[in-house]
């Protein structure tokens, strides 16, 4: 689980519930039709804007952003440079076994596609409709959060204006005008905070789920290639160090010399 998506979903409710408890009762600001016709609205509307299927994607994709998902460019790397030095070690069949059982689909797939002997300019064509097509799944998931993100304080506003004329009809009763008002603003209020807190953030995070991913596929492609090319791990290594950022790219080098080290010490010991 990812602690700082829900970190920040908890502290934003923890600062609303404190400043509502400061001036009153936090149950003055609970009303379940205001937030029937908010969640009910922006879901109304949301299926009238996407297919049924689409949709009901958002739900694996809202659990894909609050997964906890560690960067694994550099584990990658490392696997990549091993099947490039056994592939110049014994030939490129001889990587079919182990990338059968190697976690990663993506990778998986490209390697098989080197040992099955299809053409380079084919693996590269194959890998990256399969990377378009993952992005544009996650693509349709942004959309789909951003637009609930818009559709939320639309629907707030439509509650807020059905609980005025609701009022405007009690007129006569003076004592209910105030009640009715804060019953009334209160819709607007559930479908802001659901949209800033919720909605968007949640795009925002899918979308940034997907570059990480986008970075990672990149990397396995050119490492694929560089390996069905023949070139020295010590060059596949080199190239593909460059899709990490420089701090990543400094603590990889450290913990490869560190390693060296570590191995120099054993011999001589």
């Amino acid at each position: 689980m990812d602690l700082t998506t829900i970190l920040g979903i908890l502290v934003g409710i923890g600062i609303l519930g404190a400043s509502v408890a400061a001036g009153s009762s936090i149950g003055s600001f609970v009303n379940w039709p205001s937030l029937g016709i908010v969640l009910g609205g922006t879901l109304a509307s949301t299926l009238v804007h996407f297919p049924f299927r689409q949709v009901l994607s958002i739900v694996p994709l809202a659990l894909v952003a609050l997964r906890n998902r560690d960067h694994r460019a550099r584990a990658l790397i490392h696997d990549l440079v091993e099947f490039s030095k056994k592939a110049r070690r014994e030939g490129l069949l001889a990587m079919e076994q182990e990338a059968a059982e190697h976690p990663n689909d993506f990778l998986r797939k490209g390697i098989q596609l080197v040992v099955d002997g299809t053409e380079p300019d084919l693996v590269r064509s194959i890998m990256e409709i399969d990377l378009a097509a993952h992005e544009e799944r996650h693509a349709i998931g942004q959309e789909v959060m951003q637009s609930m993100g818009a559709y939320a304080p639309a629907f707030g506003m439509i509650g807020t204006l059905i609980g005025l004329i609701q009022m405007l009809t009690r007129l006569d009763d003076p004592d209910a005008v105030g009640p009715g008002m804060a019953v009334a603003l209160i819709t607007t209020l559930y479908g802001v905070v659901l949209a800033n807190l919720v909605f968007l953030p949640l795009a925002g995070k899918l979308r940034l789920r997907s570059q990480e991913e986008r970075l990672e596929k990149e990397l396995i492609v050119e490492g694929v290639l560089s390996i069905q090319a023949g070139e020295n791990p010590r060059i596949v290594e080199e190239k593909l160090l460059a899709f990490l950022s420089p701090e990543e790219r400094a603590a990889e080098i450290e913990s490869r010399s560190q390693q060296g080290r570590e191995a120099v010490t054993g011999d001589v010991s």
